[in-house]
């Protein structure tokens, strides 16, 4: 009877589909990872065959973009659905969300989804307006603050809003791995919810630039290639005398954790009800004794974390969802973090709020790239950079002062090549275009009076 009635409903226009069976959702968030870090993105050195799978199994696209090159701004553009011209944070900063800004975690547990996360927040320490228990998160295990998560051997994390202590790692002891405590959590919060729908956030730290793993993932990659530059440490890092190994290490180890999550899908029989995806949060970093050139970390493109050129930016973006995305396929659409919220919204019945930046991606995910609404342009600010993606055309300049350069990136996807001087017109038509996709910001001017050393 509650299937006749449930189908009698959906004929009379009464119910959608999302209200029927609400998909789960589980967004997957790496920290400081290039371009090229996965075999499915052209790594040759460390081994991630758990997210190879994943691509093999899902949608893997080309030309994703961070929200920003650096944690904080880049988690704020996808929690907000709103770009780096317009939203509230701008650079790694201690400023939090305000009561005004709507998350999707909270669009998901308005929507009646558990939720949970673990990780690196970064959107707002305990006593402020920006946490995550005041921003839609029913469950967290993590670092409120991002300088808090440069250790992998933290001394305490927040579970809510309590302070859990880890006497394990107490007085500089390095006993229990960080990244370990959020696969267990992740896997306990899957277990616990299986039966209800749910939106789990895994903003993983790795590979964030202290270079450490334990000593069980280290052997995989103990002496396979010459080291020629220990890390002596620093105030933020441990010391690290094979930091390629360890790097390598630290990543594959992030891949079996997440093969563990698909794993658990499949023995729950959930794995049709969920959709995951997996990106980063931007590009990769030298700090700490990390060596992205050697691994070839950001592939083709040029530029590193915090820089606006593409390998600052262009993140691996993988998407998988059993009998909804097809398997194996490959998608060229332009996407950034912003499309996040009104693709969620879109996918489980929930109104989209007004004054997004992005758009729903569904219809690409589902196959349907002839409905796929395209957005017009892209933008980016990192204080003093500015960026604009329209097309194959991109713009960056390093600071208002500045030239500014422009790249054809179907043709040029290293941008090795400025057409700024051959295209006049069109940088003066992109240039409009950048000065309107912004809106000032006290907090985060353009043009600073001072500089400050910016947070890894």
């Amino acid at each position: 009877m509650k299937i006749v009635s449930l189908l009698l409903l959906l004929s009379l226009g009464l119910l959608n589909a999302a209200e029927v069976s609400k998909p789960n959702v589980i967004y997957i968030l790496a920290d400081d990872l290039g371009y090229g870090d996965l075999g499915s993105y052209g790594q040759k050195l460390i081994h991630t065959p758990r997210l190879d799978e994943l691509a093999k199994q899902g949608m893997r696209f080309t030309q994703h973009y961070a929200g920003a090159p650096s944690c904080h701004p880049s988690r704020c553009a996808l929690f907000t659905g709103k770009h780096t011209g317009h939203g509230r944070i701008r650079e790694n900063c201690k400023l939090p969300l305000l009561p005004e800004d709507f998350t999707l975690s909270q669009m998901f547990k308005q929507s009646g989804y558990a939720t949970g996360a673990v990780g690196k927040w970064a959107l707002g320490l305990e006593d402020s307006t920006g946490a995550p228990w005041k921003k839609g998160v029913d469950e967290f295990l993590g670092y409120l603050d991002q300088t808090h998560a440069h250790t992998y051997y933290p001394d305490h994390l927040w579970r809510n809003d309590q302070r859990q202590e880890i006497p394990e790692n107490a007085n500089g002891k390095r006993a229990v791995y960080s990244h370990d405590l959020f696969a267990q959590e992740a896997l306990n919060f899957i277990r616990k919810h299986k039966d209800e729908p749910f939106f789990f956030y895994g903003a993983f730290t790795i590979p964030h630039a202290e270079v450490t793993v334990p000593e069980d993932s280290l052997e995989e990659y103990r002496g396979l290639w010459p080291e020629p530059k220990a890390f002596p440490g620093s105030k933020t890092y441990c010391p690290q005398d094979q930091p390629r190994a360890v790097r390598a290490a630290m990543i594959t180890r992030m891949d079996r954790d997440i093969g563990r999550m698909l794993d658990l899908l499949d023995e729950l029989k959930i794995a049709d009800q969920t959709l995951v995806i997996f990106t980063s949060d931007n590009g990769p970093i030298t700090a700490g004794g990390q060596d992205p050139d050697f691994f070839d970390s950001n592939g083709p493109l040029r530029g590193l974390k915090f820089s606006l050129y593409e390998g600052g930016i262009r993140e691996p973006f993988i998407a998988r969802w059993p009998g909804k995305i097809q398997a194996g396929t490959t998608s060229d659409h332009i996407s950034d973090f912003t499309d996040m919220f009104p693709t969620f919204a879109k996918l489980i019945g929930a109104s989209v709020p007004a004054g997004l930046d992005g758009v729903s991606m569904l219809p690409t995910l589902f196959g349907q790239v002839a409905d796929q609404e395209k957005r017009d342009h892209f933008y980016w600010e990192a204080a003093p950079q500015q960026a604009l993606r329209r097309g194959d055309w991109k713009v960056y300049r390093a600071a208002p002062s500045k030239p500014i350069q422009l790249y054809h990136l179907s043709e040029d996807i290293g941008e090795t090549t400025d057409l700024a001087a051959k295209h006049p017109e069109m940088v003066a038509e992109l240039e409009k275009l950048m000065a309107a996709s912004r809106t000032e910001s006290p907090d985060f001017p353009l043009v600073k009076k001072g500089k400050k050393k910016k947070e890894e």
